[in-house]
């Protein structure tokens, strides 16, 4: 059984660890009646009142100690305004391993204090508990909590189906992140690096990673007859349209696919979506994908896209092979690939699925980094 233990600070440099306390209820109660915090912390009561914040204070913080576990506010060291809340649960001192959580108030996010006290969390977990795993678990769309995971040198180690409970009462799944004490100190860095600076562009098309608001876009351009023929394997309702983009950041990070809209640069109206999906990355080979909207069709945009795109991917994701595919009718699509430096490789039989049950050859293109050629 684990024992209790009193509880105590931590030194986390930028941010200091300690005891919740009373006078942190107004601050506590205005943290977590953010709709962001409530958001991706299904069991917290919303709206979250000043009964709520004593009780915490008062009992359910001290109930962690208690038990094994610790729960701080994280405070700034000079002015010891709340920034956010951590807290260690889940001892196994047979396996040697705890999970961590933390929560940052909205007037403190972008400023590492989720990153400062997973380290110092983690460190006194190692160092004084003798632990030697670490987890961390964030839900697929809160790609924030995922960048403070890596930033804190966990690393991504899979997904656990149906291991978290929604606020509806429903289970999703959970992004598991892990460190051990054998790893070496510094961040882990991401599956697939950022856009510098944002995003790509060469003048005429921008391209940058899809988000939550391009959902509608996306989906009306899934829905034009042309493109929906020539869909494999992609969302075809809005809600899984929408899925996909709240998570898009997630699946960047986990190094699987890089889901980008086409902008034009001049009005930045939505023009289409291209996407680099990474499954074959022992063979350092990546596979492009896109479809535009007719009216921004036969002027450049996709020869455009699909150069920044390739380009980024063999210069900075460590890519060699970008691959794409494209159906017997679709003679467009291959003169976009032909000008944006693919060159045919040859024909899969039977490769690609059709919507009415048959089977459809793929032609493939390919374009190889350049020290390789």
């Amino acid at each position: 059984m684990t024992k209790s233990r009193e509880p105590f600070m931590l030194d986390g440099g930028t941010v200091r660890l300690r005891p919740w306390r009373l006078r942190d209820a107004e601050q506590l109660r205005a943290a977590c009646d953010d709709p962001v915090t409530a958001h991706f912390m299904a069991q917290m009561p919303t709206p979250y009142t000043m009964e709520h914040a004593r009780w915490w204070i008062t009992e359910g913080s001290p109930e962690s100690w208690q038990t094994g576990g610790a729960s701080w506010a994280v405070v700034d060291p000079a002015t010891d305004e709340v920034l956010g809340g951590a807290g260690l649960s889940h001892l196994q001192q047979d396996r040697r391993q705890a999970e961590l959580g933390y929560w940052v108030a909205p007037w403190a996010r972008r400023r590492g204090v989720a990153t400062a006290a997973t380290r110092a969390i983690t460190d006194w977990a190692f160092g004084t508990l003798g632990m030697i795993r670490m987890e961390l678990f964030t839900v697929p769309d809160n790609a924030a909590s995922q960048r403070v995971a890596l930033a804190a040198g966990f690393t991504r180690e899979g997904v656990r189906r149906g291991a978290s409970t929604r606020r509806d009462g429903s289970h999703g799944d959970y992004v598991a992140f892990v460190r051990l004490a054998s790893d070496p100190a510094g961040p882990v860095p991401p599956g697939l690096p950022d856009f510098p600076g944002g995003e790509l562009t060469d003048g005429r098309v921008r391209l940058r990673r899809i988000a939550a608001a391009d959902a509608e876009d996306y989906f009306a351009l899934a829905q034009l007859p042309e493109v929906a023929r020539s869909n494999v394997g992609g969302p075809t309702t809005l809600d899984g349209v929408r899925e996909r983009c709240a998570c898009a950041e997630a699946d960047w990070l986990a190094g699987n696919r890089a889901t980008c809209v086409v902008l034009d640069a001049e009005s930045g109206a939505f023009a289409g979506e291209i996407g680099l999906y990474y499954h074959e990355r022992f063979l350092q080979q990546a596979i492009l994908g896109y479809a535009l909207r007719p009216e921004f069709r036969g002027r450049g945009f996709a020869t455009g896209a699909a150069r920044l795109l390739s380009d980024w991917a063999m210069e900075r994701a460590g890519v060699v092979r970008v691959v794409a595919g494209t159906f017997p009718y679709n003679e467009a699509s291959r003169r976009v690939l032909e000008r944006a430096g693919f060159e045919l490789e040859g024909t899969l039989k039977a490769r690609l699925p059709a919507q009415d049950g048959t089977r459809v050859d793929d032609i493939q293109y390919v374009r190889i980094a350049e020290k390789f050629r």
